[in-house]
């Protein structure tokens, strides 16, 4: 599946992204002092590129489900620069596995985004490829999303607002980054907001 929005295309993943996620997992890595840091630390540490390998290939051998869950991010010439995912949480806006979810248990699709390729950072990508997300989203119609974050983001605090995510749960100083204390911040979709975003 391909979906292409402005200068981005979101698109499942393939064997020829194995390399680039064993990179960005052992050499180009200054994207994991942003995306939840305080758990990446030892995740890199503990990164097996052989075991990375052999478990991606298993994944990809089977059938991809109707909903995809996360894609890739290409831009629009071709050059892969990180991904897009989803993940559930509950209505206190903790995470929840899927086959942990009750029935008639409220729950939102929680969107996270990882721009592992530095050098495209701060050039709008991020946002576009969140846009197109949520429209996907939006099309098999999950229209209650959020957003989770740690206070120290400012560039996905900023492409979320821009978006037209409002914050609808602050947790005070519940983050420990590089020596600093964070609040940790989830967001909820706006979708008027979101629609007057993309015009």
């Amino acid at each position: 599946m391909e979906i292409r929005y402005k200068d981005i295309v979101l698109r499942d993943y393939l064997t020829t992204d194995i390399e680039d996620d064993i990179r960005w997992n052992t050499e180009e890595t200054e994207w994991a002092l942003w995306d939840a840091p305080w758990e990446m630390e030892e995740e890199l540490l503990k990164f097996d590129p052989e075991k990375f390998r052999k478990e991606t290939m298993e994944e990809l051998e089977k059938a991809k489900e109707d909903f995809r869950w996360s894609f890739e991010i290409d831009t629009s010439d071709g050059v892969h620069i990180g991904g897009v995912n989803s993940y559930l949480i509950n209505e206190n806006y903790e995470w929840v596995r899927e086959k942990d979810v009750l029935e008639n248990q409220k729950t939102y699709h929680t969107l996270g985004i990882e721009i592992d390729e530095s050098a495209y950072w701060g050039c709008g990508l991020g946002t576009q490829a969140l846009a197109a997300f949520i429209q996907y989203h939006l099309d098999h119609g999950y229209s209650e999303l959020c957003l989770q974050t740690w206070s120290g983001n400012t560039r996905m605090i900023k492409s979320a607002e821009r978006l037209g995510f409002d914050i609808c749960k602050r947790e005070i100083g519940i983050r420990k980054v590089r020596g600093s204390i964070y609040d940790g911040l989830t967001f909820y979709l706006d979708m008027d907001k979101f629609y007057a975003y993309k015009g």
